[in-house]
């Protein structure tokens, strides 16, 4: 097991506690750079999207998972960062004020929306929420002149600095740099007192309000960063699928937001990552196994449903921490061998069950 024995006081703001992290994520870091050249092009834009949802999930896991505010229309700003993006990009308007427009509407549209929602909590701020969802779907499919309705809108392939991004490689290489600056901006902003604000809230709103923090302008303020991040994402969607419709940001888009962020662990950057890739290869793992399955139970419509919500409720009876919990629990199992008691998380798992009550 390892001991962190500082000497400094910078030791305890930086994101790398200890040599291993610098190891292990700089190890992390080379492969995805040379991902390009160790993988074909298939696996190469399945990663791509494994980078985009992980920045859609950090934008919810910072609302959600950080600050507690719960969403059920999360898609909809997914779509106004897609759409904003390819009519800007359309228009002839360079990427990254493209990139900046989408991210800035969908942060204007998310303080619209929490304005309201401050009044509400719980089950009753996921159904305003949904609410929303369904209008902005409703939208984009009525707005035929900007959106092009249900008939789609073709995306045109963007250009950096002379580099045409319609290659899987230029456009790959894209997508990580944003994804390690919008990690590394997370990171930082939760341990700056905005974040630990996002924190207190999401703890106890009372005992956050009692300490002197404004409820109403750090609510607004999640909002607002986690729509940014939400519509910087759909904007690098809309430009890998390149065809846009309304059907792609409804509520089973949202679903699968929430699953993302639920499944790869509530409360921590890292489940983001593992949620996205839990959303992304669990199609290809259930298209795998039809051809073992007869064909009544492979060729049923409802079985990809099927297998998610079981596979969610799995998780919230068994690991309500997600992937990234399972992890840290199999980290300590490794460190502590053979000193490991079964017990050990007994009394995190009954602090979580006395949080729920309240």
């Amino acid at each position: 097991m390892r001991f962190v024995f500082k000497t400094d006081y910078t030791q305890d703001i930086n994101l790398a506690k200890h040599s291993g992290h610098v190891f292990w994520y700089g190890l992390l870091l080379v492969t995805l750079a040379i991902g390009p050249w160790i993988m074909d092009d298939y696996w190469l834009a399945q990663l791509t999207l494994v980078l985009i949802y992980s920045i859609v999930g950090l934008g919810l896991m910072l609302l959600a998972g950080f600050t507690g505010q719960f969403s059920l229309g999360h898609a909809a700003f997914l779509g106004v960062g897609a759409y904003t993006q390819a009519v800007a990009i359309n228009a002839g308007l360079p990427l990254i004020v493209a990139l900046v427009g989408a991210m800035a509407l969908s942060a204007v549209i998310g303080v619209i929306v929490a304005i309201p929602a401050l009044r509400v909590r719980g089950v009753f701020l996921g159904m305003a929420t949904l609410a929303l969802g369904i209008i902005l779907e409703e939208a984009f499919a009525r707005w035929e002149s900007v959106t092009g309705g249900n008939a789609g809108l073709f995306v045109q392939s963007p250009t950096l600095l002379g580099i045409e991004l319609s290659d899987s490689t230029p456009y790959y290489f894209l997508c990580l740099v944003l994804t390690i600056a919008v990690t590394l901006g997370v990171a930082n902003l939760l341990r700056s007192p905005t974040g630990r604000a996002f924190v207190a809230i999401r703890d106890s709103e009372i005992s956050a309000q009692s300490m002197g923090i404004p409820l109403a302008r750090y609510k607004t303020l999640a909002f607002a960063i986690s729509a940014a991040l939400t519509g910087l994402g759909g904007a690098l969607y809309a430009h890998k699928i390149q065809f846009l419709t309304p059907e792609q940001f409804g509520i089973i888009q949202s679903i699968d937001l929430l699953l993302l962020i639920v499944i790869g662990g509530l409360g921590s950057i890292h489940g983001a990552f593992l949620g996205a890739i839990f959303l992304i290869t669990m199609p290809q793992i259930i298209s795998s196994a039809k051809d073992y399955l007869p064909s009544s139970v492979a060729d049923a419509p409802g079985l990809s449903a099927l297998v998610y919500g079981a596979v969610l409720v799995l998780f919230v009876l068994f690991e309500p921490l997600g992937l990234y919990g399972r992890w840290l629990k199999v980290r300590a199992y490794i460190q502590l061998f053979p000193l490991y008691r079964r017990g050990m998380f007994e009394r995190q798992k009954s602090f979580q069950k006395s949080e729920r009550l309240k």
